[in-house]
């Protein structure tokens, strides 16, 4: 496969979506995009290169941020028109509470690089996990990883009033569980992989989905842009779709590494390692029913309702079909 033609394909289509449908999109000169510094994700390669203003005729701005929840909050304020790679449990978070934002596209699935992990010191493993009662643990309220937590927790019957639990994003979880601070911390990519140097997960990816705790993330954008805006966000995915398409077929993997691990702030070893536990799924496979036609609505609902029953969100939707929008990804896929 060559790279830069396949991305120059997705450009030219790209284009003549636009120019098509210019006269019904709102006119904007500048997006903001919201991403996660080491998260490497083959969208990465695009970003630096210059792909994504090329395909859309725009200025693209991208800014990085530690949690989700603070993705949703940046978007109901405006400065952020969309996120690639929100969790799914921030996303529900936002529109359980009213924030109309919706789900345009799968961008990554990975059961391995979202846990807990439990200080090394107290040799605390499945076995033995009912020993976390009166333990002090860092989780990321409303994330990916708070919902993994939860879930964990229900499964080893562990009270949650038993814990103290302390909200903390990542990076200061990695940096808790270091120095003695918590006994458990939660969180994703690098600093999942720092936690790992102190301590131990409980329970691996694999044991995780056997148990129906699925992760993944999504891009998303509030609903409003996305109708004033269609092309613009359906050019957008097209890109995004072929760099993953890139990293998915390997050939182009040694030239798009290096540049992917310089963008999410990682060394190459560190980069790989990480990408060999995401999984990109094609535009054919997010379109059906196993992820976005289907099982992704009613897992969001799942998800929505262990938050409710925990006690950190009021209330749930009747139903998450309505947050999903396949529009834009059905036109990328007919590019």
């Amino acid at each position: 496969m060559n790279l830069k033609t396949l991305l120059k394909g997705a450009v030219a289509s790209a284009a003549v979506l636009m120019g098509a449908g210019m006269a019904s999109a709102q006119a904007v000169e500048e997006i903001t995009i919201g991403y996660f510094l080491e998260w490497p994700m083959p969208f990465q390669y695009a970003k630096v290169n210059g792909t994504y203003e090329e395909a859309l005729g725009v200025r693209v701005n991208w800014v990085s941020f530690d949690a989700g929840t603070a993705m949703s909050a940046a978007m109901a304020s405006g400065d952020v028109q969309m996120s690639v790679s929100q969790g799914v449990p921030p996303f529900v978070v936002a529109t359980s509470a009213g924030q109309d934002l919706q789900i345009l596209d799968v961008a990554v699935s990975y059961a391995d690089n979202d846990n807990c992990v439990v200080a090394s010191g107290l040799e605390i493993d499945k076995d033995t996990a009912g020993d976390l009662a009166g333990k002090k643990v860092a989780v990321p309220l409303g994330t990916a990883a708070h919902y993994g937590f939860l879930r964990q927790m229900d499964h080893f019957g562990i009270d949650l009033a038993s814990l103290e639990i302390v909200d903390m994003a990542p990076p200061d979880g990695a940096a808790s569980i270091a120095n003695g601070q918590v006994d458990m911390a939660c969180g994703w990519g690098g600093s999942l992989r720092r936690m790992m140097e102190f301590g131990n997960v409980l329970l691996t990816g694999a044991e995780k989905e056997a148990l129906g705790i699925l992760v993944f993330d999504v891009t998303s954008a509030p609903a409003s842009f996305v109708a004033e805006n269609p092309e613009l966000v359906a050019a957008f995915l097209k890109v995004t779709a072929e760099a993953n398409a890139a990293w998915n077929e390997g050939s182009a993997r040694e030239e798009m590494l290096p540049v992917i691990a310089m963008d999410a702030g990682m060394d190459e070893a560190a980069t790989a390692e990480t990408l060999e536990t995401f999984v990109f799924p094609s535009l054919e496979e997010q379109l059906s029913d196993a992820w976005l036609g289907s099982n992704a609505p009613a897992f969001m609902k799942g998800v929505a309702d262990v938050f409710v029953d925990s006690g950190s969100i009021a209330s749930s939707l009747d139903s998450y079909a309505d947050t999903v929008n396949l529009g834009p990804l059905t036109t990328a896929s007919e590019m």
